[in-house]
């Protein structure tokens, strides 16, 4: 997202065929200093924001807004999901608080609660193939895609959508540049408005139903809106997840394998979700930006009214001021000293927060307690990424046990 500013520390772009990446969560990031002037991709000027409670402040303060923002300072490579002005992530004010209000509707305590037991019985029944198809195995295709798409199609009651369809859809709303696909995104959001059309019709006891019957109830949400509310959902929160187990695999495994084993305690493995999720990033990008609506003074330092700020999630979740521990070389079971801002914070918290820390620790405590000796194939082969999109994760991860 930034420019060549060496202040950033910007990590290594490349295609498949160019040099090696490194896994997320060796990446390096801004250290957490002032807010200091920056410029962003596209050539914008931007003031850097780094340090954790600054970090919060922003993403907190009605007075720093996401209008106008969604083409800044991607330098032509803004994702259908990020990009769209229909996207709740571009909506603000009034208008985002009557979707979010409709989302939250829908997202009840109990709701969530209901969901848990089927959540943990797709963990399970992906755990059980797994071990019965026997080793060596990939483990993305075993286990890191087959357990969000189970929870996905089970909790929007998507019909007549398979993985492979649902993964293609995912990387259309998530692919940036060249590698966006617009006939795919025209396909699927012309099946979510289908969708919407058929809950409106037949109502169920799937998140699209709610979701429908919440905006119904307002009267006021745009469709287009709820159409992306849907894709984003379903597409964005399916390929988030597969990510970021994937990438906490490529983690424990490869530079923490003696670890494996302890997450079959339930307690070790929900602390340790927290953890990896707080230090282990989806992509390579490493900023979200906000519009300053007036002048606002920012840990010391006046921040003109109209600027540009790019606020650094990652530098800001290892801001030593905050987080002493020394972050992923810590004990994985040690908590967190404040919290984690992997999901953002405020108003654009993100929605699907609950789901990512359930299915992940679900998955981490379920995976150890069956296959304890799981390991990497090859400690030392170099990790396969899936490139193009927002997020980064490997396209394999052969395993054996």
């Amino acid at each position: 997202m930034f420019g060549r500013n060496p202040d950033l520390e910007a990590p290594i772009t490349s295609t498949a065929t160019g040099p090696a990446l490194p896994p997320l969560h060796r990446l390096t990031f801004a250290p957490a200093l002032p807010p200091r002037p920056t410029t962003l991709a596209d050539g914008t000027p931007a003031w850097l924001v780094t340090r954790y409670h600054d970090v919060r402040k922003v993403l907190s303060d009605p007075r720093f807004t996401r209008d106008d923002l969604n083409a800044v300072g991607s330098d032509g490579r803004t994702a259908e999901a990020t990009g769209n002005p229909a996207s709740i992530f571009n909506l603000n004010g009034a208008d985002h608080r009557r979707l979010r209000l409709t989302v939250q509707r829908a997202f009840t305590p109990r709701a969530v609660e209901s969901w848990r037991p089927w959540v943990a019985e797709a963990v399970q029944r992906a755990v059980d193939d797994q071990a019965a198809g026997g080793s060596p195995a990939d483990l993305v295709a075993a286990f890191t895609r087959p357990v969000p798409f189970a929870v996905t199609s089970r909790l929007m009651a998507l019909e007549g959508v398979d993985e492979t369809r649902l993964h293609r859809w995912s990387l259309a709303l998530l692919a940036e540049g060249d590698q966006r696909n617009d006939s795919v995104m025209d396909e699927f959001t012309s099946y979510a408005a289908d969708l919407i059309a058929r809950r409106r019709r037949a109502p169920g006891d799937d998140l699209v139903s709610s979701l429908v019957r919440a905006a119904d109830e307002d009267g006021g949400i745009p469709e287009t809106w709820l159409v992306y509310l849907v894709c984003g959902l379903a597409g964005s929160g399916n390929e988030s997840i597969t990510g970021a187990l994937g990438n906490a695999f490529v983690h424990l495994l490869g530079d923490r394998p003696a670890c494996w084993p302890r997450l079959a305690d339930p307690a070790v493995a929900e602390r340790a979700t927290e953890r990896l999720l707080h230090h282990i990033p989806l992509g390579d990008d490493d900023a979200t930006t906000r519009r300053a609506v007036e002048a606002v003074e920012l840990g010391g330092v006046p921040i003109p009214a109209g600027a540009v700020v790019a606020v650094s999630l990652n530098s800001a979740n290892r801001d030593g001021a905050v987080f002493p521990d020394g972050g992923l070389d810590a004990d994985l079971a040690a908590p967190l000293a404040a919290p984690t801002l992997a999901f953002s914070a405020g108003p654009h918290y993100c929605l699907g927060a609950w789901r990512i820390r359930l299915e992940m620790c679900e998955a981490l405590h379920r995976l150890a307690t069956a296959l304890p000796g799981l390991r990497l194939a090859d400690p030392g082969a170099p990790i396969d990424w899936q490139l193009g999109g927002t997020t980064r994760s490997p396209s394999h991860l052969p395993v054996v046990w």
